[in-house]
């Protein structure tokens, strides 16, 4: 893991998710959450101190041990226990059917494996579990759309991935989306602030 991975990126990455916007999204969604949890890419925490009552314990993942340091420096914020692990998606070291909500939040854009990952939450989750997830990615417009695939490429390298069409991505996991919002959210590029935000759940066999 090289300097920039190290100590610039996850400042960055707390900066960019630190704002107004962000945190509207994040406690409309967050409450829903029940049980046990799971926040997969839990990054520095800023869904920490939206957790409520309702939840008996999160478990918080993440393969950046700067990002968990920030995350474990916000534990204090939580109602909820919050229980640390260096982790990626792509390989959850929790029992089959053991949690009851999984939280992602602009986090699918992130991984190297999107099915894998997605394929991982499905099998932690129980079959009458709930997955929440706020995302950014493909947009509808054409020329948005474009300039994502694009600079993709680029981008990947040095954040995060552009295009990725999150709906159709859970759908082909085998998660039925209940509920879902998208739109273009703030005031930034079009290309990085079309968000996907909603509830899927488990298909059943």
């Amino acid at each position: 893991m090289g300097f920039y991975a190290r100590r610039i990126f996850p400042s960055l990455v707390d900066y960019a998710l630190r704002n107004e916007e962000a945190a509207a999204c994040r406690a409309r969604l967050v409450p829903l959450a029940h049980g046990t949890v799971l926040e997969v890419g839990i990054g520095s925490g800023l869904n920490v101190p939206f957790y409520t009552a309702q939840v008996d314990q999160v478990i918080g993942i993440d393969p950046s041990p700067a990002l968990l340091g920030k995350a474990r420096a916000r534990r204090g914020t939580s109602v909820a226990p919050i229980l640390l692990a260096c982790a990626f998606a792509e390989g959850i070291p929790l029992a089959s059917g053991s949690i009851d909500t999984v939280v992602m939040t602009w986090t699918l854009c992130s991984l190297r494996e999107p099915r894998t990952g997605l394929d991982e939450i499905r099998r932690v989750l129980r079959p009458d579990g709930q997955l929440l997830f706020i995302e950014h990615g493909l947009a509808p417009d054409t020329d948005v759309a474009r300039w994502q695939r694009r600079l993709d490429p680029l981008w990947a390298r040095i954040s995060c991935h552009l295009e990725r069409p999150v709906d159709r991505l859970l759908e082909e996991a085998a998660f039925v989306i209940d509920a879902m919002q998208t739109s273009y959210v703030g005031g930034g590029p079009r290309m990085l602030s079309y968000l996907y935000q909603g509830r899927a759940r488990p298909a059943r066999p």
